[in-house]
């Protein structure tokens, strides 16, 4: 078994030094730390959670991870009523959140996930409005630090995530403009950086082929999950020629931007041209006419995140949980019946 005066050895330090790097103690240089990790993952060794436990108490301290390169993190108004939601969980049972946030790339690969957790000495890890393909995930998932994502396939021995089923989100988007004679959808999405994305194109591409709906590659438009994103692929759409007849946003943000471009150009929303939104965020309240979207319990997410965690806290043999909970659709005014 690898223990830290191995890595001590192969690292050429005392083995007081690889326990402030494990411990996320800032008195230790950035060269030697990075090659102390280096050498830990190659080993594969994982500091033991449970001997860590027994010698120090609970911080009663939930880190929370958000990391958005599009600048929206944790003011996208989808996140922070999944936040309260977890907050008011977590908070009965006495613990406080603390919140990390960067949009630096480089600070970020400077800052290990893992280094910033221990420093603080969190007892779990949420995490959203995390890049998909971000450095730190993985070495976060090794660390043994009990970690529930949202919206973010992690999962690893102490790490599992909640999700809405966004692929059956988007297919009954697709399936209700069907079901009002559409048959030229187009699709808005960060379909490269965001799980979520990626999960509600498939959703449309599942729902257009059985329904027998011819997909226009030209006008599946790759956007950011805010209004600015929503209207730049209306632009791209109106410069490309051809229009649908309707456009499925993978956000409500999304949408609510391509309303406006939209009506800008001289259409009428609900008239000769349709939209469908992601979320069912509150702004939609004061909104018309009103966005037909596809709703996200974003309470259930919360409420589901915080008892899994909580569950990997409090138990070191919990198995890590996959959560995927059942969207619905609202039906408002802006989707045209075509049918005769």
């Amino acid at each position: 078994m690898i223990t830290i005066y191995d890595i001590a050895k192969r690292a050429g330090v005392s083995s007081a030094t690889v326990s402030r790097v494990i411990n996320g103690r800032p008195d230790v240089s950035r060269k030697t730390r990075a090659l102390i990790l280096e050498i830990m993952d190659e080993l594969g060794y994982h500091p033991n959670a449970t001997a860590r436990g027994l010698a120090m108490k609970k911080s009663k301290m939930i880190g929370v991870f958000s990391h958005d390169h599009l600048h929206s993190g944790l003011v996208h108004p989808f996140l922070q009523d999944v936040l309260s939601s977890f907050q008011h969980i977590v908070g009965a049972k006495g613990y406080d959140l603390l919140i990390f946030t960067n949009d630096n790339t480089d600070a970020i690969e400077e800052n290990h996930f893992e280094i910033r957790a221990r420093q603080r000495d969190v007892d779990g890890i949420l995490l959203f409005g995390i890049a998909r393909d971000d450095k730190q995930l993985e070495q976060l998932v090794k660390s043994g630090i009990p970690c529930i994502s949202v919206d973010l396939d992690v999962y690893g021995p102490r790490a599992g995530y909640v999700t809405t089923d966004n692929v059956a989100g988007s297919i009954m988007a697709v399936q209700h403009l069907y079901s009002q004679g559409h048959r030229q959808i187009a699709f808005i999405a960060d379909i490269f950086n965001s799980k979520p994305g990626q999960d509600r194109f498939k959703g449309f591409q599942q729902a257009m082929r059985s329904l027998g709906c011819k997909i226009n590659p030209g006008w599946i438009t790759h956007a950011d999950f805010s209004e600015n994103g929503g209207c730049e692929a209306v632009n791209k759409l109106i410069a490309s020629g051809s229009m649908p007849t309707a456009i499925v946003c993978a956000s409500d943000s999304m949408a609510i931007g391509a309303k406006n471009a939209l009506e800008e150009y001289g259409y009428e929303i609900g008239r000769g041209i349709s939209i469908v939104g992601y979320d069912d965020i509150l702004a939609l309240n004061y909104i018309k006419p009103g966005i037909t979207t596809i709703r996200q319990n974003r309470n259930e997410l919360g409420r589901a995140a915080a008892l899994a965690l909580l569950e990997l806290i409090d138990n070191e043999n919990a198995v890590p949980q996959i959560i995927l909970v059942p969207p619905d659709i609202v039906i408002r005014q802006s989707v045209e019946n075509l049918n005769p």
